[in-house]
């Protein structure tokens, strides 16, 4: 059964942290969020004074942050004493569990930067977990050649059965509960993509270049242009068509949690009292007390 696009989603220009010019396309509201996706944004401009002044310290707690890194040289460094070089083709898998404290300074001072922050919620159970932190540079990611295109694979498993030789590449992120896909991937001039996703994720999809055409619900346009996103409905199996000038698309699934979504800020967790406690806790020094 085909997922047919049921949601698009404009992304819209915003600064966050230090005043870095943002476009988000999931997270604009709490109406805009995918379970268990909860927020993504791209950052993308050659302007210094658009990213200069990065992500100084600040904390979160309740879920993990995923940050995708095209172009450009961002460091990281936390309470936990990570420290961690986020280069081009790099990614950055952070758990903010129980707590961390961290902060996200642009390394460069003029040229391009681009790339995408991803936030995935925590089920409940593991809200209060130890925070963890992964940095995995752009050699450890495998790239999976396809008819007319390529996909990077972050997250999750690809696998394709079609060819001579059944392919299948497993991403570097592994051991999370949500069981995320997330594939960059990069289509020629009216490629088609067909893919199997396990019928009980989420799925969405985004587009950072190009055009790229999806079998839609009637009241939608059959389609997605850059930076719109598109929520998928219930099936098992993805058909993606790219546009003439081809397509560049982030790919991302996940098992939803179905819980309650209370987020203050940079806290996400079930409940309100749960909120005011992180409040509580990051104002007294306890948010990062890892007990």
């Amino acid at each position: 059964m085909l997922r047919l696009l049921q949601r698009v989603t404009a992304a819209q220009r915003t600064a966050d942290g230090a005043g870095v010019t943002l476009y988000r396309s999931l997270g604009q509201s709490q109406f805009a969020r995918l379970d268990p996706l909860l927020m993504l944004d791209e950052f993308s401009s050659e302007r210094a004074d658009e990213y200069i002044a990065g992500f100084p310290a600040h904390p979160h707690r309740g879920f993990q942050t995923v940050t995708y890194m095209l172009e450009g040289h961002m460091l990281h460094e936390d309470h936990l004493g990570n420290r961690g070089h986020l280069k081009s083709g790099g990614v950055q898998w952070m758990t903010a569990g129980r707590g961390i404290i961290h902060s996200e300074m642009p390394q460069q001072e003029s040229g391009l930067m681009r790339g995408f922050q991803l936030w995935i919620n925590l089920p409940a159970r593991a809200k209060m977990c130890p925070a963890g932190y992964e940095d995995i540079e752009a050699s450890r990611i495998p790239l999976a050649e396809i008819p007319r295109g390529r996909v990077k694979v972050i997250a999750g498993d690809f696998v394709d059965a079609s060819q001579a030789v059944p392919l299948q590449v497993t991403g570097p992120v592994v051991g999370v509960s949500t069981q995320p896909i997330f594939f960059d991937v990069d289509l020629q001039s009216m490629a088609e993509f067909r893919y199997r996703l396990p019928a009980g994720h989420n799925v969405y999809l985004y587009v950072f270049e190009g055009e790229l055409a999806a079998r839609a619900d009637s009241s939608l346009p059959a389609g997605l242009v850059r930076r719109q996103g598109g929520v998928l409905g219930p099936g098992d199996e993805v058909l993606l068509t790219a546009g003439s000038a081809g397509a560049r698309f982030l790919l991302l699934a996940a098992a939803p949690i179905g819980e309650p979504v209370v987020q203050h800020g940079p806290f996400v967790m079930t409940t309100r009292a749960e909120i005011e406690r992180a409040i509580a806790d990051y104002q007294s020094g306890r948010l990062t007390a890892q007990v």
